[in-house]
């Protein structure tokens, strides 16, 4: 692939973005490259926990404005399937069937916030920027709206999407962009995000973890009633699974479980 790399470490799978001479901007084939390394590492069983990473003093700049100039000349239709396409990346990386971890190295701005949104997690140095900034070109951040709502709530997403102000580091952490500020370099934030995978991937079962996500993202658009019947449903799915038999089994017995 051209703009992403990825490698395995210890059962973590790391997906680079890797085009730092344009601050990691993305386009068509950027998507793709990113769509594929997340559905492969979602099959591979060697890999548990996922970080997103960046090559380059900037995480993600969001679109390419070259690209989006060039989509001007599009059909209606043509704009849609290419929506689609990245919408697809968004709701891929939120639904996806293990943990992603961002490890955000520089500012996050427009789409490349909206990467960071759709982590579970993400760390970040302090110097970082983050930032809704579509309005000032005349655009709208439509899809990452979507998941930003849910995850900061509508009044602090409101002030990021219409305002279009860059924020720092510690109100990202405020709003519940971000979940921690490493106040060192780049080597002790890769180091930091380490030792957190590691840390899931010692001590937590990896169904919990997936069934935990599925249902994050079901349980919100349902109403109260169906939400607890759907919620009693896979408690009990949950009760008879191996992994929590074998949970049960190493608690009651004081045995470290290895997962």
């Amino acid at each position: 692939m051209e703009f992403v790399q990825t490698h395995i470490d210890n059962r973590i799978g790391y997906i680079t973005l890797n085009r730092p001479e344009k601050r990691n901007a993305l386009n068509f084939q950027f998507v793709s490259e990113l769509k594929e390394s997340f559905k492969a590492f979602s099959a591979d069983d060697k890999v548990k926990v996922i970080v997103l990473k960046a090559e380059g003093g900037v995480f993600c700049a969001g679109a390419d404005l070259d690209y989006l100039q060039q989509l001007q000349n599009n059909t209606y239709e043509e704009n849609l399937a290419d929506s689609t396409h990245l919408m697809e990346l968004y709701k891929l990386i939120y639904t996806l069937d293990k943990v992603v971890i961002a490890q955000v190295n520089g500012h996050a701005l427009a789409g490349g916030c909206g990467l960071v949104s759709v982590c579970d997690f993400a760390f970040s140095v302090p110097e970082a920027s983050f930032g809704y900034t579509e309005s000032r070109i005349g655009f709208i951040p439509a899809i990452v709206m979507t998941f930003l709502v849910r995850k900061i709530g509508e009044s602090n997403a409101r002030q990021m999407l219409l305002s279009g102000n860059v924020i720092k580091s510690q109100d990202a952490l405020n709003f519940g962009i971000i979940h921690s500020i490493v106040d060192s370099d780049d080597s002790e934030l890769a180091e930091t995000v380490k030792e957190f995978a590691e840390h899931l991937i010692i001590h937590n079962s990896s169904m919990s973890m997936k069934l935990t996500k599925e249902m994050l993202f079901k349980i919100q658009d349902l109403p109260m009633d169906k939400a607890l019947e759907y919620a009693a449903q896979m408690n009990a799915q949950a009760r008879n699974s191996e992994d929590c038999k074998r949970g049960i089994a190493s608690f009651l017995n004081k045995e470290n479980i290895k997962w």
